[in-house]
């Protein structure tokens, strides 16, 4: 088979400058083993009719893993006539095994053969996703171990609020990760529907077995409508918005790494291994994974916003336009794979200074609810308190001390409720020992939270996605 698999009607060459944009091969070839499996189970389905011989169906199976075999070997060898992925397994396939090869496209479009190779495409990486979310998720939960006593300060509009424990902090993206492992599940199950069988557009013309198909190739479904099958890229989307939204999470956990290894926080300590210098500078000490992490969401936002405008005015069923959704898939997978990657190597080279974190916890006035909340326990209005305590800070203010450094005389002026006990109140671990309802930071109850988040991790581990 020398042309193209359409040209029999056409005469004369495609120009160039048509045939150049058109061409997808040389970034879809990354979908030859699913295109290889889909073609091998549509094989397997035309013998099932009678289309295919047994020796034929074994020569092209044969075939087929051949051709597997050259791509991975880095042997295949495209001709000009290969415009993408489907075209060049068939073509070397069928200068392989002859007139069985030109029976495999019976029934079959390129419409719904490239819909099947990107949900085979998804499911995996959807999976792969989810496995490194847990690598990542690990690696925030074995930080947060060797880290449980630390303190430091919590923030609101990046102010000193509260004392929090690291580890609570730490928590927090493992959370985000849970949600954004649940997407990728569900990113799983989008895609987990055969299109293969339904044509061009119309559907199959043959009396093909898709549920048997379906089950080979791996389908919990199929596809019920043939113009939805072909013509929609919802499940590239999710697998998009999912990527989107987890890299906004971990562009979060980047900004605070950038923040702590910083010399105005330094509340964390970068190894040498995940730092880098600067040409000029020899004195620099450069978060640049942590910093890759943040810019790169971009990235990925930008790959969602993309193919959602391509789709947003697209009549059904197929249309060239939706070749742009594999680039953007691809690169969102390798893009999410290596920050994930380079977070996980940050956060395990990584550990707290417990000193200089201590001695964030000095300034701000991170006590002043405790004051409030004291007040609160002797039954005076919350609202009320809340008026004294920020008239106390404001004294102390005046003063250049912190608000639980002013003299108990001073603190009975503002409310005769103020007895010698609320020394008492006023200290780190009683702060964060009162929070110890479910969410809080008092050390128990994170405790409990990494106890229970270790044996959610070990049964993602247990379980397939």
């Amino acid at each position: 088979m020398s042309g193209r698999l359409w040209g029999s009607r056409f005469s004369g060459r495609l120009d160039e400058r048509i045939d150049r944009l058109s061409r997808s091969l040389p970034f879809d070839r990354r979908l030859f083993e699913q295109d290889i499996d889909g073609s091998a189970a549509w094989a397997r389905a035309l013998r099932r009719i009678g289309v295919l011989t047994a020796g034929e169906l074994k020569a092209v199976l044969a075939g087929l893993e051949k051709v597997r075999g050259e791509f991975r070997q880095n042997r295949f060898r495209a001709r000009a006539t290969d415009e993408d992925i489907h075209t060049a397994v068939e073509r070397r396939l069928t200068d392989l095994v002859g007139a069985p090869g030109r029976k495999l496209h019976t029934g079959r479009s390129r419409n719904d053969q490239v819909a099947c190779d990107l949900h085979l495409w998804l499911k995996q990486e959807a999976a792969r996703a989810a496995k490194h979310l847990s690598e990542l998720a690990a690696s925030l939960l074995d930080l947060a171990k060797r880290s449980i006593d630390v303190v430091l300060p919590a923030y609101t509009h990046l102010q000193r609020a509260q004392p929090v424990l690291a580890a609570h902090h730490l928590l927090a993206y493992v959370e985000m990760l849970a949600r954004d492992r649940k997407r990728f599940v569900h990113a799983h199950a989008g895609a987990d529907v055969l299109p293969l069988g339904c044509g061009a557009a119309t559907g199959v013309a043959f009396p093909i077995d898709r549920t048997a198909l379906a089950r080979e190739l791996g389908f919990k479904r199929v596809a019920r409508n043939s113009m939805d099958a072909v013509g929609s890229r919802d499940a590239a989307l999710e697998f998009l918005a999912a990527c989107s939204i987890c890299g906004v999470h971990m562009s979060r956990l980047g900004e605070e790494i950038v923040l702590w290894a910083s010399s105005e926080f330094g509340f964390l300590r970068l190894d040498d291994r995940v730092a880098t210098g600067s040409s000029l500078m020899p004195q620099k000490r450069n978060p640049d994974g942590a910093e890759l992490a943040r810019g790169k969401a971009g990235r990925l936002l930008g790959h969602f916003v993309a193919l959602a405008a391509t789709l947003k005015g697209l009549p059904l069923a197929y249309n060239k336009d939706l070749q742009e959704d594999k680039e953007a898939c691809f690169d969102a997978a390798d893009t999410l794979d290596g920050v994930s990657a380079a977070l996980r190597a940050t956060l395990e080279r990584s550990g707290f200074d417990t000193a200089r974190c201590a001695q964030a916890l000095r300034g701000g006035h991170l006590l002043a609810t405790e004051l409030a909340d004291y007040l609160v326990r002797k039954r005076v209005p919350f609202r009320r308190a809340h008026e004294i305590v920020g008239g106390l800070v404001a004294a102390a203010d005046k003063r250049s001390v912190d608000v639980t450094e002013l003299p108990l005389e001073v603190l009975r002026e503002a409310a005769p409720e103020f007895e010698p006990d609320v020394r008492k109140a006023l200290t780190i671990a009683a702060a964060l020992g009162a929070r110890k309802a479910v969410g809080g930071t008092a050390p128990g109850r994170v405790r409990r939270e990494l106890q229970a988040w270790r044996r959610r991790l070990a049964s993602w581990g247990e379980s397939p996605i």
